[in-house]
């Protein structure tokens, strides 16, 4: 089969010829990719930013495509375990050290392999594994939101957030976003926000606060020194979750402006099994489709990593494997 096989860090993968992969057990089962794509954690595997990096790897941790002729959807997630409350620690996701979806097929567990959504092509499902799980869990499991309640998403335009936002729309939340580019702020209103500030501005915080007037929900991957202008945005009561922290340490942060309005402030990454199926329920109940940015041929992987390298992107990047 083609594979992409990353070998070391700050080196594109390149494509080679393996053998093809084949169960070894009969909870195993054999799937033809026809579709992937990308996530942020590629890129940091190939910089060396990523814990445990095992070479040589296949990475890709999104994947659709048929098993046995039924259109399949992959969860990334191994070995989550019981625990609906945190991950078991041999927990890991498809994509290194165990081969990714980047290859024209992939060996997976059952209980890892699921229906497509009625309404989904398999381009579109190849959109929704990682960001799709990783949103709902932050946003549906952890933040629990009604209808009508203020929802922030911080860094609009990468596959969680937006999936944030279709999640919210769906239930009727009123959505502000924010991003350092005006048109993926403009993208954001089409599909249902009600409104967003640059971040580029100065006081990009004080115009979002006139904007909404304070938020019920926080959903951040930024962290860093944006966190004090984040929480002074939130009303009393309000819940903050962050599944990632790209703007580093935070400086200058007094935890009385969290305790003392009882805002609760907490981390999520990824989601359990449950958290898979339920959120594919979801998204088959309300017909919700992904936002994808660009369809590269899977021989074009380095084109699609440089175009997400430069954060160009409004949606997800996908990969058609017949190509």
């Amino acid at each position: 089969m083609r594979a992409w096989v990353l070998s070391e860090t700050d080196v594109l993968p390149t494509l080679q010829y393996l053998e093809d992969p084949k169960p070894v057990s009969e909870n195993q089962r054999l799937i033809r990719i026809v579709n992937s794509s990308l996530n942020h954690r590629d890129i940091w595997i190939g910089k060396g930013q990523y814990p445990n990096i095992v070479f040589p790897c296949v990475p890709g941790s999104d994947g659709s495509g048929y098993m046995d002729n039924e259109p399949v959807i992959i969860n990334p997630g191994i070995s989550w375990g019981e625990n609906q409350e945190v991950q078991s620690d041999n927990f890991h996701i498809m994509g290194m050290p165990s081969q990714g979806t980047f290859a024209e097929y992939i060996v997976a567990d059952k209980k890892q392999i699921h229906k497509l959504p009625k309404h989904l092509s398999c381009e579109e499902a190849a959109a929704i594994p990682l960001a799709g799980v990783t949103a709902y869990r932050a946003f549906m499991v952890k933040c629990q939101p009604t209808k009508d309640v203020k929802v922030l998403i911080t860094g609009i335009g990468g596959g969680v957030s937006l999936w944030v936002l279709k999640y919210a729309v769906a239930i009727g939340c009123e959505v502000f976003v924010t991003s350092r580019y005006q048109d993926k702020i403009n993208k954001a209103i089409s599909l249902g926000a009600t409104g967003g500030v640059n971040t580029s501005e100065t006081d990009w915080s004080k115009q979002l606060y006139t904007l909404s007037g304070g938020v019920h929900i926080i959903i951040d991957s930024i962290m860093g020194n944006t966190l004090p202008d984040l929480i002074k945005l939130c009303l009393p009561g309000a819940k903050f979750c962050f599944y990632g922290a790209s703007g580093g340490k935070t400086d200058n942060f007094s935890p009385h402006s969290i305790f003392w309005r009882q805002i609760s402030l907490f981390g999520s990454t990824m989601g359990s099994d449950t958290d898979f199926s339920e959120m594919l329920k979801f998204i088959s109940d309300h017909k919700i489709r992904p936002v994808i940015d660009t369809v590269f041929p899977f021989t074009k992987l380095p084109e699609a990593m440089e175009r997400m390298k430069n954060s160009k992107q409004f949606g997800k990047i996908v990969l058609d494997h017949s190509k």
